[in-house]
């Protein structure tokens, strides 16, 4: 009976060992915001570095660079952005903060970014902090920790630094500077939406994009080659929102198969994107 005794406090004690461990894993995955290693997650593959994120992260990460288009603005300006709301937010939308601050860029209604619905808005805060970049005198050659201090006036003014990294993989994958870069998986994701995918696309995405659905696809016609790796990066990382079946550019492919799969095909040239999506066959119409 001893012995058994002896068994059962260890099986306990290995029990919580375990538990602990656990807990510990889930907390330093928390608090460095990047997702847990069998989560659906996205990945920036650039420069022979990994940029993993949560499919949340990755939309508030499309919508930032989505913006700095729009403005006509050099990937630099998203470099800047996201090495700040990684500082500042995890790259999530927060409704708390230090006082009143709030959202992705944790901008401060009290400080004049806005309503506190509207600095919670991705694309309002976005807008606000890209109206804000361009007006510091040489952002676009400065120190990126620098830039972002001066926009942000942080209690923690070096603490954008150690994003600085993370941020330009980031920035060159959604901005299209690196073709073929950006994966998601998703292991069960949504039903195909294709009108939804086209509202995101439209309200993210610079004018010059001409966005359009044709029936189970989606059809984007890009200025130029790096726009439109952009647009394709941008959409897959819509995977957990909108369902597509596969993402194509030329002669690549991205394809939703619950894997961290890269893109097929060779070459990187073209642009025009085409997103396909998995629809349920109509219903057969009785006595047809």
């Amino acid at each position: 009976m001893r012995a058994l005794g002896r068994v059962l406090v260890a099986l306990v004690v290995a029990a919580l060992l375990a538990a602990v461990v656990l807990i510990g894993v889930v907390i330093v995955f928390t608090v460095s915001s990047t997702p847990l290693p069998m989560s659906d997650q996205c990945v920036a593959r650039v420069a022979d570095a990994d940029v993993t994120l949560t499919t949340e992260q990755a939309t508030n990460a499309s919508i930032i660079v989505g913006v700095a288009t729009q403005h006509g603005l050099v990937p630099r300006a998203s470099t800047i952005a996201l090495a700040t709301v990684y500082q500042e937010s995890g790259i999530r939308n927060l409704d708390h903060g230090d006082r009143d601050s709030l959202g992705l860029f944790q901008q401060r209604p009290s400080q004049g970014w806005g309503t506190p619905a509207q600095v919670q808005d991705p694309y309002h805060a976005s807008n606000a902090f890209f109206d804000a970049l361009v007006e510091v005198e040489g952002w676009a050659s400065g120190d990126v920790n620098d830039v972002a201090q001066t926009v942000q006036r942080s209690g923690h003014p070096q603490g954008y630094r150690r994003h600085v990294e993370n941020a330009r993989r980031l920035a060159s994958a959604l901005t299209g500077e690196t073709p073929a870069s950006f994966t998601c998986r998703v292991a069960r994701p949504p039903a195909g939406d294709p009108g939804g995918m086209v509202a995101f696309l439209q309200r993210t995405l610079p004018s010059a994009v001409d966005v359009r659905a044709e029936g189970a696809r989606v059809i984007v016609e890009a200025p130029d080659n790096a726009e439109a790796w952009s647009v394709a990066h941008i959409a897959v990382a819509q995977a957990a929102n909108y369902g597509p079946a596969s993402v194509a550019l030329g002669d690549r492919t991205w394809t939703s198969d619950g894997t961290l799969s890269w893109w097929s095909g060779e070459g990187t040239g073209g642009t025009r994107v085409t997103i396909t999506f998995d629809l349920p066959s109509p219903s057969p119409t009785p006595g047809g």
